[in-house]
């Protein structure tokens, strides 16, 4: 199946709640996406969460990913790998297995087609004040390492890369496809720079920031983006350390855009959903964004069948001649 040149290849980064999972792939149809699924993710999780998957999803290496972890990092970039060589996608978009779009895949298309070279992410130097007294210096300046949702610093200082432009911004973002080539060179071409990241904190947020912000590594990066952030994040003035889960309360917020019309850039993706928290909010955007129209069978009853079965067979469209 071919996709228009506008259109993104969709990295789905996921754990857990496979029937959220299911229907956020379903909703994300026709683009071809790119499953990571956490490698400590239990056995029938994973069986309930790619079994029977379209032709157009193709289940990503399995690597034990985890809070604040370089890993993340190395699956993310994994689903670049992939979807470079397995798609002529104009743009990558990155998403967790809690996302889910706010816009039908025409409005999305139409969106890349007038950014055709441009990314959209939110890269900030640091120290960036958003990010606490230092700015967030600290997350480079010092090793650290996470356990059980702590955080672990050796108080030792280390001297940051000279040759790298010290960023920020969220890992949610959508790449144009030659930035997300360039990312995926410098992971091969930098082994000093993987090293350094491995032991930073939240890597996530930092390591492609820090590359796609060096004109050295990208250069042009800076006239080739776009600073807005494409995710509706229900953040609620709370001190929390991840979003709040999303519930029909929140609706209004979650759908003010098809009702503002003078919203230059729209929000494509929101988070977080979950099965049991968020479905019928979920219904309520189906039906207002033209979601899932072409669905035959029940997320519910996806997943159900989805746990009893074989080792799941999903390779995503080879739309350049490259075998999957």
């Amino acid at each position: 199946m071919a996709i228009s040149p506008a259109a993104p290849a969709c990295i789905v980064l996921a754990h857990e709640d496979p029937a959220h999972v299911r229907r956020l792939v379903e909703a994300l149809d026709p683009f071809p996406v790119f499953l990571h699924v956490d490698a400590r993710t239990p056995e029938s999780v994973f069986r309930a969460m790619t079994a029977g998957l379209p032709e157009r999803v193709r289940v990503l290496p399995r690597i034990a990913t985890g809070w604040a972890r370089w890993e993340n990092v190395a699956a993310e970039v994994a689903g670049y790998r992939a979807a470079l060589a397995e798609t002529d996608a104009s743009h990558v978009a990155v998403l967790t297995g809690s996302d889910y779009p706010l816009a039908n895949p025409a409005e999305i298309s139409a969106l890349l087609e007038a950014h055709r070279d441009d990314s959209f992410v939110a890269v900030h130097p640091l120290p960036f004040a958003a990010w606490g007294r230092d700015g967030g210096a600290a997350r480079l300046r010092y090793r650290h390492w996470a356990w059980r949702k702590h955080m672990l610093r050796l108080p030792i200082p280390r001297r940051v890369p000279r040759d790298v432009v010290p960023a920020g911004g969220s890992q949610l973002k959508v790449l144009a496809r030659h930035h997300a080539a360039a990312v995926v060179d410098v992971v091969d071409t930098r082994p000093d720079l993987v090293r350094f990241w491995r032991r930073t904190w939240i890597a996530d947020e930092t390591f492609v920031p820090s590359v796609l912000a060096t004109p050295e590594l990208v250069p042009g990066f800076a006239d080739e983006h776009v600073p807005h952030a494409l995710w509706w994040i229900g953040w609620d003035g709370t001190a929390m350390k991840s979003p709040p889960w999303l519930t029909t309360a929140d609706a209004g917020r979650v759908l003010e855009r098809r009702t503002v019309s003078d919203v230059d850039l729209p929000h494509l993706f929101a988070r977080k959903f979950s099965t049991a928290r968020s479905s019928d909010l979920l219904d309520v955007i189906d039906g207002a964004f033209g979601l899932r129209q072409h669905a035959t069978t029940s997320v519910a009853a996806s997943a159900g069948t989805a746990s009893v079965g074989t080792t799941p067979v999903a390779t995503a469209p080879v739309v350049r001649g490259v075998a999957s």
